[in-house]
Parts: C-alpha cells; structure tokens; sequence
C-alpha cells in the first residue's frame, strides 16, 4: 500500500518538499515513546528508588515532581522563547536537552543531584509535546486532527506497554539508573528520525514572543489547561504508587509488577484512539465522557486491590481513561486563536502539575495512615474536580458564543 504524501513549504518559499505523512508521526512517535518511558517509568520505580537511596516511598516520589516541575516550567518558557524558531530545528534541539538531562539521571551520584536531572530532563518535555502536536495536526484535514494527535501521543502510550515494563525489569535486573541510560538513546534515535523526516516549517507568519503570551489572557485556555491540571491528576495519583500497591497490598512477585503494568499501558493505547475518535465527532461530550470513566475507575481501585484479578481489570479501565489529554489538546487549537506554541505547550505543564499533584495528595494520604489503596479516592475526587472545571469552562463557552450550544 502507498504511503500519502503531501508538500510543505520550505523556508525559502521558492520549493516545496514532499513528506510521508506516515514516516513523520512515526519520527514524532519516537519521541513521545521516549519521554513516555521515561516519565512512567519513574513512578514504576519509585520502591527501587526508595530501596537504593535510604528513603521512604513519599520521598522518593518527590523526583517525579521534579520531572513534573520541568515539564510545567520549561514548557511554556521554551514555547515562548522559541516562538520564531523553525519547527523541525526545534524538535531536534529540544531532544537533545532531552537525551542529556535522562544521561545525566542515569549517572546522578546522589539523591539531591537526581532531583536536579530529573527537572533539567522534564525541561523539554511539553515543548516537544506541544509542536508535535502542531505539526501532525498540520498534516491532515481539520475533521481527522484529534486522531493525528492521537498517533504521535500513542508513542507515549505504547511506552506504557513496552517501554515502561522493560525499564522496570532493567530495574529489577540492572538497578534503577538502567532505565534512564536507555531513555537517553531513544532520545538520540528520535534526533536522527527527526531530521531524516520532518517537514521544514518555519514559524507561522508574524510570530512573536509576545503573540504567544496573548494565549494567557484567554479565559478558555486557561479553564481548559486547569481542567487538565485538576482532572488528570487522580491518574497520576494512583499509577505513581501502584507498583507499591502491588507488592504490599495485593502481595504479588514483583515480577509480576512490569506485566500489569503492560496491562495499563494496553488500556491507555486503546483509550486515546477511542477518545480521539470520539473527540473529532463531539469534543466536548469525550472529554466529560473520559472525566467520569476516570472518577469511576478511580473510585473501584480500592475495592480491588486485594485481588491480583480485579486489580487488573480495574488498572486496564483507568488506562483507558487516560485518552484525555488528546481531547484537551485539539481544544485548545480551538481556542488559542493565533497563539497556537503557547497553548499546546502549556497543556503538557498543566499534565505535568497533575503529574505533580497526584503523587503528593496522594502520598500525603499514605503518610496519614490511609493506606495504599486510598490513593483511589483521591483520584476519583480529582477527576469529578476536573469535571467541574470543564462544565464551567463550557458554560463560559456557550455565553460567549452567543449562547449557541456548546456540546457538540
């Protein structure tokens, strides 16, 4: 079968340059492999981290709320610093921070120092996210731009299957520092990929640092970006201590620990395709949708815990959950009128204070004396928050337009 192609201007506006539609999500998807290994990883290493480092499982989890402040703060600062960089030079750079920051992990002599590599590596991370998200959705019809989306971020959601399983094995087998030294060549493979087959796009015409600032005063980025920030959390909340949950709650192997994993990871590949194809058809019903999967997910982790089998079923339905950051990501193309980096950037920072979020209520309920399994309420509680930030930010919507109806 013959691959689509289609042209994109080239800087000079004189030639075009003829791309595989296919080869440059493939391109993009590596990279999002790569950052999802990394990021998912973390959290499935916290009992390691803990183990090496003389640590409780709490403290440990603070450098994945390292990653997460890097990814919430460099995310917008690069957008907006390289607002009038050429996309494909940008990709290429910005993993190469990527590569460095995750080589550096793996090497970190101390706890203090991996909490610095840990931030310097989630630097780039939303950057990436964010004009990778422009460029596939530039490839395609506006009606198909969800499901574009979709396929560069299925590289993270397939890291959940592979990429994160094989990093906690090397844990298990190599120590924890294994898994970061192979994130770091994923990193350098995406570099290559990049530059063998991304289109050449400049900057769009008359963009500026200060075009890209105007996203912030926009009320619907900013109530979509909180809901992501809210709603996502109660995910993170429980994934970051459900190797933990699984060893002490459930008592299986910790063999077994990379294989439910895996089952996650299934989950969450299945239900970013299926949100993403509900979100080109009605955008606003998929994300209340995946907002109450989610809650209800969330809420039965505790009930199931006790079971290697319903544990399964359950951590397999709050993956399927995890499609909504798709939907929140073409959204906010609808919104962001022409501050487009900004805006797809700053929804992988709001993910990323979710990612943050999560893991600390939820560590400060296991700190209280609730348990493992008590992450499971605070993750229902988070998602049933964000449902209300979304309802809100479409009633807002459907004043501004005039009233007409907003779910559609």
């Amino acid at each position: 079968m013959s691959i689509p192609q289609c042209s994109i201007n080239e800087s000079s506006g004189a030639s075009a340059r003829a791309v595989h539609p296919f080869l440059v999500t493939l391109a993009l998807a590596m990279g999002a492999f790569a950052i999802g290994t990394t990021e998912f990883a973390a959290m499935s290493l916290v009992p390691y981290f803990s183990r090496d480092l003389g640590i409780t499982e709490p403290q440990a989890g603070h450098a994945i709320s390292a990653y997460a402040l890097g990814v919430v703060v460099g995310a917008p600062v690069i957008a907006v610093l390289a607002a009038k960089l050429p996309r494909r030079a940008l990709l290429i750079g910005l993993m190469a921070m990527f590569a460095l920051g995750n080589g550096l992990s793996a090497m970190a002599p101390s706890y203090d120092l991996l909490l610095l590599f840990r931030f310097l590596s989630g630097l780039p991370h939303g950057a990436y996210f964010g004009v990778a998200a422009l460029v596939a959705a530039s490839l395609v019809p506006s009606n198909r731009r969800a499901q574009s989306v979709a396929l560069v971020m299925s590289g993270l959601t397939v890291a959940t299957i592979i990429g994160v399983p094989l990093a906690n094995w090397l844990g298990q087998a190599m120590g924890w520092r294994s898994g970061f030294a192979v994130v770091s060549g994923l990193a350098l493979l995406t570099m290559a990929l990049v530059a063998l087959f991304a289109p050449h796009q400049t900057a769009a015409k008359g963009a500026s640092p200060m075009r890209e600032l105007g996203a912030l005063r926009r009320p619907q980025v900013l109530l979509t970006l909180l809901t992501g920030a809210i709603g996502f959390g109660g995910l993170f909340a429980v994934y970051t201590y459900v190797a933990s949950t699984l060893i002490e709650v459930t008592h299986v192997s910790e063999s077994m620990v990379p294989v439910i994993l895996a089952v996650f990871g299934v989950g969450m590949t299945v239900g970013n395709l299926f949100w993403a194809w509900a979100a080109d058809r009605a955008q606003n019903r998929a994300a209340i949708g995946a907002l109450l999967w989610s809650a209800v997910a969330l809420a039965l982790f505790p009930l199931a815990a006790g079971n290697i089998w319903s544990l399964t079923a359950v951590i397999l339905l709050i993956g399927f959950g995890g499609g909504l950051g798709t939907i929140l990501q073409t959204r906010l193309m609808d919104v962001a009128g022409e501050a487009q980096a900004l805006a797809a950037a700053a929804h992988h920072s709001a993910f990323n204070i979710a990612n943050a979020l999560g893991p600390w209520l939820g560590g400060l309920a296991i700190t209280a004396g609730y348990g493992l399994t008590s992450t499971g309420w605070i993750g229902a509680a988070l998602s049933l928050a964000g449902l209300g930030i979304f309802i809100v930010t479409i009633t807002q919507h459907r004043k501004q337009v005039d009233l007409q109806p907003a779910l559609a």
